[in-house]
């Protein structure tokens, strides 16, 4: 026992021995490494073997020493802060919703400009489209927004639009609150050599719209990124996509494209002078000239006057017409006008800018219709979209078309787009969904005031597999007293109520005469509701008779023809199906546009006395159409129908469609006599053109669409029996 214990012990103090020598050591070698001087030299790891031959770009004492290399980001952060006190504004804390609340809900209120205020032709189209916009108010009370009337695109110092002591002027407003419910419009920032985004003056708490924005200052659910467009970008309308409508192959003659200026120095240089690396004359072709500037001579480096040259070998326009992709590298901002140059080609952008908030980012699906590239990155280009397939591409093509047609083709929606941002974060509850804003037809034609559901609006249906309802309510507009039971409105509701689809009728009576007793209507299988026409605003709204009035194109249809009409609108929700049809054409000498009821083999309007469309079109009517608009067609107390057709084709890009060819209609006379029928009146035509001039001219372009497609019944004038045709009674003409 003794002899154990003797062991134990032994065997315990000489671990204790071990571990003390252990740590002791390596103490005392922490102690020497500590105490060493500041000024010894401490081997650097790894020692390379050829250490002479890796010479940095610059030593550190020389960046440092270097006032020209720029600032460090703390340095850019802390002039942001100046600036931007309120950098991290959110719609909870830098936006009053109090005075969205009243009766008059999202109203825009624009500063009047002070005498001979200097405003620039871009500021001029933004400030046109909010004042032409249904939300524009003259009562600073009623506002929930302001715009300054103070020209804040052009920031740049140097630029000849720049507008000096901005902020001093802005202070002096009573309503600028430290730009609460504020929304600025800027398109250029900070000057040479940096370029920041430093606009020159305080921001505050006010809602920045500003073209190259970077993801850095970007307040998220606050602020608004929009593109950068030039001068000469439209108003209004704009032209139309370049994708035809089966393009086919999806790949063009060049797979990538770049042609523009290359920066010999500065901001965005490192991007634009790296850009020849993968030009390879076939079917990649990047070009840049260095000919640009006053003094590009004295700057010019070894390779300009080769690139010089071949650049002057392509055409543009040529090279955008006939590319897949195009690149879109930062220029001295990250924002570019090749980018909507590229959206309307349909030629697929390739970004090549760090760091840009992408325009209008809150909403639109970016990764449907770009290829985010990295600068650093240049050379994997290529084969990146070397790898993208046909199908991919054909979906990103279609899909620049949608967003370059409904939201930049002009001033008009880009201004409308930005607005309807914010509406859409002051009213969340009620607001746009991302397929809202990513579907056809865009989300500037989906009001979600109407509703929020998809299955309400009649452009979702196909793409949502769902289909409309298989019931309609027929609105008839009423112009004559009523004096005996043969007159054309009541054999035209006997018609209609028999239709087994039909589950209401609203007459909208428009007659100086006060409408009969409910007794003197005849009886009906279904409800009958009569209304006073005269005080509804909507596409049926009119003060006299002076409209067509549809009884005398209805009266001489059967219920055949109703649910025929009816079956045909059920196949095509999203358009205008009926009857009798008009067209529109351009007269070259007088160039303005014209309007015709003759009959030919084509037409582009159908008339809605004797149509079926989309009740969501009566909401857009009356909540999205100016109130010029509908002013103009009470005055005249005529082409509503117009109007109406204006308004469908330019949400569906698609004519109306008629059914079965029938012409008693435009002989049929009304019931005061053929004297008071509206193609008597020598008026009438002369007014339904102005109107079509008109409603062009609002819209931008010409909306209404072309067709010959005539849908008749299944043996339709065949020569076969009639008991084995289910609407004999359509071809009664």
């Amino acid at each position: 026992m003794q002899a154990r214990k003797k062991y134990v012990l032994l065997t315990v103090c000489a671990c204790c021995w071990l571990l003390l020598v252990y740590w002791g050591g390596i103490q005392v070698r922490l102690l020497r490494l500590l105490g060493q001087p500041r000024t010894e030299d401490v081997r650097l790891w790894p020692e390379w073997a050829d250490q002479e031959l890796l010479l940095g770009f610059a030593d550190l004492e020389e960046l440092q020493a270097d006032e020209l290399a720029g600032e460090s980001p703390q340095q850019r952060r802390q002039a942001w802060s100046g600036i931007y006190r309120d950098g991290r504004c959110r719609m909870e804390t830098c936006f009053d919703f109090s005075r969205c609340r009243g009766r008059d809900g999202f109203r825009v209120y624009v500063y009047p400009p002070e005498k001979g205020e200097r405003i620039s032709e871009s500021y001029r189209k933004i400030l046109a489209s909010i004042a032409e916009s249904r939300y524009h108010t003259s009562d600073p009370r009623e506002a929930c927004l302001f715009v300054l009337g103070i020209d804040t695109l052009d920031r740049d110092q140097l630029s000849a639009q720049y507008v000096p002591n901005v902020d001093e002027r802005i202070r002096g407003y009573p309503l600028w609150n430290d730009g609460r419910n504020h929304l600025i419009f800027n398109l250029y920032s900070g000057t040479w050599p940096n370029y920041t985004e430093d606009l020159g003056f305080r921001v505050g708490q006010a809602i920045l719209a500003k073209a190259s924005l970077n993801v850095e200052h970007f307040r998220p659910g606050f602020d608004v990124s929009i593109p950068l467009f030039s001068k000469d970008h439209p108003q209004k309308g704009g032209e139309r996509g370049w994708l035809e409508r089966n393009s086919v192959p999806p790949r063009r003659k060049y797979l990538l494209m770049f042609k523009g200026k290359r920066y010999l120095t500065g901001i965005g240089s490192d991007t634009r002078n790296a850009l020849h690396h993968i030009h390879n004359g076939k079917d990649i072709v990047s070009l840049t000239t260095c000919r640009h500037g006053k003094d590009w001579e004295k700057h010019k480096d070894g390779r300009c006057d080769h690139d010089n040259l071949e650049y002057e070998r392509y055409d543009y326009q040529e090279l955008l017409h006939n590319s897949t992709f195009c690149l879109v590298p930062r220029g001295r901002r990250l924002g570019s006008f090749r980018f909507l140059e590229s959206l309307q080609a349909a030629c697929i952008p390739v970004l090549l800018s760090n760091g840009w908030e992408l325009p209008f980012s809150d909403v639109i699906q970016w990764n449907q219709a770009v290829i985010e590239g990295d600068e650093r990155l240049l050379l994997q280009v290529p084969t990146t979209v070397h790898a993208v397939d046909d199908e991919k591409v054909l979906a990103l093509r279609q899909r620049t078309q949608l967003l370059w047609d409904a939201y930049f083709s002009s001033v008009d929606k880009i201004v409308l787009t930005t607005l309807e941002i914010i509406k859409d974060r002051v009213f969340s509850y009620v607001s746009r969904n991302k397929l809202m804003w990513n579907a056809l037809p865009g989300g500037l034609l989906v009001l979600p005031e109407y509703s929020t559901h998809l299955a309400h609006f009649p452009f979702y249906y196909l793409s949502q597999g769902m289909s409309p309802g298989q019931e309609f309510t027929a609105v008839i507009h009423a112009v004559s007293p009523l004096v005996s039971q043969s007159q054309p409105i009541m054999r035209l509701l006997q018609v209609v109520s028999k239709s087994k689809y039909c589950s209401q009728i609203i007459i909208l009576w428009n007659s100086e005469k006060p409408p009969p007793a409910r007794s003197k209507w005849p009886p009906m299988p279904v409800p009958l509701t009569v209304m006073d026409g005269r005080k509804k605003v909507g596409p049926h709204r009119s003060r006299s008779s002076s409209k067509p009035d549809p009884f005398t194109f209805f009266s001489s249809y059967s219920k055949r023809h109703v649910n025929f009409a009816f079956l045909v609108w059920r196949s095509f929700p999203e358009r205008i199906v009926g009857y009798p049809p008009r067209s529109h054409f351009w007269d070259p000498v007088k160039r303005v546009w014209g309007y015709t009821s003759k009959w030919t083999n084509e037409y582009s309007i159908v008339l809605t006395g004797a149509a079926f469309y989309h009740r969501y079109y009566h909401h857009l009517f009356s909540q999205y159409l100016p109130p010029s608009l509908r002013a103009l067609v009470d005055h005249t107390s005529n082409c509503e129908d117009i109007l109406m057709n204006f308004l469908v084709s330019s949400v569906t890009h698609l004519p109306p469609i008629k059914v079965a060819q029938r012409k008693q209609h435009k002989e049929a006379a009304s019931p005061q006599g053929a004297k008071n029928a509206p193609w008597s009146n020598p008026e009438h035509f002369t007014q339904r053109q102005e109107c079509v001039n008109a409603f062009a001219s609002w819209f931008g372009y010409m909306p209404l669409v072309h067709s010959q497609l005539r849908l008749d019944p299944v043996l339709f004038r065949d020569q076969v029996s009639v008991l084995r045709k289910k609407y004999k009674d359509l071809e009664r003409a």
